[in-house]
């Protein structure tokens, strides 16, 4: 059972607690990415991030700099968002990261898909940018089914963690055979259900944790999952969809 999580947009320069163990499979791709992102000029550069002045300047200073070969974090340590602080994995045992790097993959507009142990450079780029590459018309296309491929469903079934913008990258490959199951972190509102970001960011951290700290290969055994704020609602959830309700319950 692989498991696919989105990045974060922030990133950090982790070079002390553990060793890269390779390069992204498609760093040869992130090249033709980063060249492209260099011939932007600086407004170009930060219409795509959406982002403000001050971050659109330290971010272009940076994009002239990065090096794709040196200083390189751990992909799991690079990012640091919501997710990834929920998930600590610098607390994982020996076991939970062999489990990690086996099993978990996060996907990225800049590097494609990451092993855990992947050596990664901070950038900024998501997956909904605005930016042509090689032709392609956006990111999707450039990647096209790459992504997908290197799940190799024929494995076994994939574990949805990641959020729509990057789960994009590899539902409209899906193959009649392949099984993806989507997990729903959601709060019921007035009687129904409502996905509420930041918990859901939280949630999807935790929920990796608990996989990997109780080495789970089997998607029957993900509604297992152990965690005061969240229960698994039978009633909500299907073959392809796994729905967890937060047990704080708002009228």
């Amino acid at each position: 059972m692989k498991i696919i999580i989105a990045p974060t947009k922030k990133m950090v320069v982790n070079t002390n607690d553990f060793d890269i163990q390779g390069l992204p499979v498609y760093i040869e791709e992130t090249r033709q990415v980063l060249k492209k992102m260099r011939t932007f000029t600086y407004d170009q550069a930060k219409a795509m991030w959406h982002c403000s002045d001050k971050l659109a300047r330290s971010n272009y200073t940076w994009l002239q700099e990065l090096d794709l070969d040196t200083q390189l974090t751990p992909a799991i340590l690079g990012y640091t968002g919501i997710q990834y602080q929920y998930m600590a994995p610098d607390l994982f045992t020996a076991p939970a990261l062999a489990y990690v790097q086996a099993n978990l993959r996060i996907l990225s507009g800049f590097y494609g898909i990451l092993r855990p142990f992947d050596g990664v450079v901070p950038y900024r780029l998501e997956m909904q940018s605005a930016i042509q590459v090689a032709g392609s018309r956006n990111l999707y296309e450039f990647w096209g089914n790459r992504l997908y491929q290197a799940l190799r469903f024929n494995d076994g079934p994939v574990l949805n963690l990641a959020s729509q913008e990057y789960a994009k990258t590899i539902t409209p490959f899906l193959q009649p055979n392949d099984r993806m199951i989507n997990v729903v972190f959601g709060s019921e509102v007035n009687g129904k259900l409502k996905i509420k970001a930041t918990l859901a960011k939280m949630a999807r951290g935790e929920m990796v944790r608990y996989l990997a700290e109780n080495n789970v290969h089997d998607v029957s055994a993900v509604t297992h999952f152990d965690h005061p704020d969240w229960h698994f609602d039978s009633d909500r959830s299907t073959a392809d969809q796994l729905v967890f309700v937060n047990n704080e319950r708002q009228h």
